[in-house]
């Protein structure tokens, strides 16, 4: 070998070591790259950008809140527009209605990402985000799912309302007791994945409906991730969008406290899958249709991964908490009040982050980087709608006036012509619930839910 050959040898050995070394988002793409040729088109190897056009299905008691909260920090990281709910919605797209781009508020249109609560209308979904948009939405254990849902909605689900002493082991010995089919917040009794992927929840379970539900969801969606493999989810979400790996680090958010939760005995999660049996089957499917994608990608690769975005994951947390991992707080300890979680009810204890004082936070991310990163959902939609209606006012001169939507043009515009089109969704609010004091409060507490 020459003396040339010899010298640029030895330069790509110690650069490649330098950036090891040093760590970051590089030194991890390399390390991928030479230990698994299979998953070479990483983002950071400019061989393919990143995608920005992202439809993620909001479902509920499914992890999809920091799902949620990855999107929203990428788009602001890359001045993207967020498609959000009119007011009158409040956070959700006036869920449990099937969505519809009516509901999306005007200043946050042409989007590039959707993230909200809404009940798939995937032709409506289409007239709102780019046609080149990834369809994203998440799935959840059934059993562990219901568990949540059930301790959740408790005081809002007349279903689990009826129930005496608020026990699921009652709930699950005759549910046909408590249970109606066309009640207000049914769906979250029953089948509530079904329904929010745009299925019927009270049908039975044969299997042609059930493979053509799958079919659907399969048609539609490119990635169905799976709340109990959340970290191997992210594996194949930041390849499907081809994202570097600051782009999907994430804290845990909108969680109950221990004392919220409670253990399924034996038998329980049986009687549940079967009460529930669209959503079981929808979830065996997916989850399997998971393993399957990512063996594609290969076990030691997959773990080689899971294993950087965790490490990286830790130093960004640890950064924002002072070098230590974070405490979870009852919302009443939390200081800051834009990082206090929702409380659904007295019977439930949603738990939160408080960032510790600028001076006890070594140097690291900035406050607003760690403020966004444990930011509740309500807090950050809220956060995102006033950023982006105060850019739409500043362009507003520039724009021509927007035309009317085909539907709405045949209609006679007169005083309560707005109040008309939104009238279901105004009376959304359950019987006897509070809205929230103040002149700025426009969300009910069951909308909030």
């Amino acid at each position: 070998m020459s003396q040339k050959k010899f010298f640029l040898v030895l330069l790509v050995i110690s650069s490649v070591s330098l950036l090891l070394h040093h760590g970051g988002h590089f030194s991890w793409t390399i390390k991928a790259f030479l230990g698994c040729p299979s998953l070479r088109p990483l983002p950071s190897s400019g061989l393919k950008a990143k995608h920005t056009s992202v439809a993620f299905l909001k479902t509920h008691k499914t992890a999809s809140t920091t799902v949620q909260n990855i999107l929203f920090r990428f788009a602001e990281r890359h001045n993207l527009t967020v498609a959000l709910p009119v007011q009158a919605c409040a956070h959700q797209f006036c869920y449990p209605r099937p969505f519809s781009a009516r509901f999306v508020h005007p200043h946050t249109v042409p989007a590039r990402v959707v993230a909200s609560h809404m009940r798939l209308n995937a032709s409506e979904l289409r007239r709102v985000v780019p046609a080149d948009a990834v369809y994203v939405t998440i799935l959840r254990e059934p059993a562990a799912m219901f568990e949540s849902l059930f301790s959740y909605y408790n005081q809002h689900c007349l279903s689990f309302r009826r129930v005496p002493n608020g026990s699921l082991e009652a709930f699950l010995d005759d549910p046909w007791r408590y249970y109606r089919p066309e009640e207000k917040d049914s769906m979250y009794a029953r089948n509530t994945l079904t329904f929010d992927l745009g299925g019927e929840k009270d049908r039975p379970a044969d299997a042609a409906y059930v493979a053509g539900l799958v079919g659907e969801v399969e048609r539609v969606f490119s990635l169905v991730m799976i709340a109990e493999h959340f970290d191997e989810s992210l594996v194949l979400l930041r390849h499907l969008l081809s994202w570097d790996l600051e782009d999907v680090l994430y804290v845990k958010l909108n969680m109950r406290s221990p004392g919220s939760r409670r253990s399924l005995g034996a038998g329980l999660p049986a009687r549940i899958r079967a009460w529930n049996a669209l959503d079981a089957q929808l979830y065996d499917h997916f989850n399997a249709s998971l393993w399957r994608r990512l063996a594609g990608l290969g076990a030691a690769c997959v773990g080689r991964e899971v294993r950087l975005l965790r490490r990286a994951r830790d130093r960004l947390v640890r950064g924002c908490f002072g070098g230590r991992l974070p405490q979870l707080r009852p919302a009443t300890q939390i200081r800051n009040k834009e990082l206090r979680p929702w409380q659904p009810s007295a019977r439930v204890d949603i738990v939160g982050y408080d960032l510790p004082h600028n001076g006890s936070r070594p140097a690291g991310p900035s406050q607003d980087v760690c403020l966004k990163l444990i930011m509740p959902e309500v807090q950050y939609s809220q956060r995102l709608l006033r950023i982006q209606s105060l850019r739409y006012r500043r362009g507003y001169p520039k724009r021509l006036p927007p035309p009317l939507r085909p539907t709405l043009a045949r209609r006679r515009l007169h005083v309560g012509s707005f109040r008309d089109f939104l009238g279901p969704a105004l009376n959304q609010r359950p019987r006897g619930s509070q809205t929230r004091a103040g002149r700025g409060g426009r969300f009910s507490r069951r909308q909030l839910s």
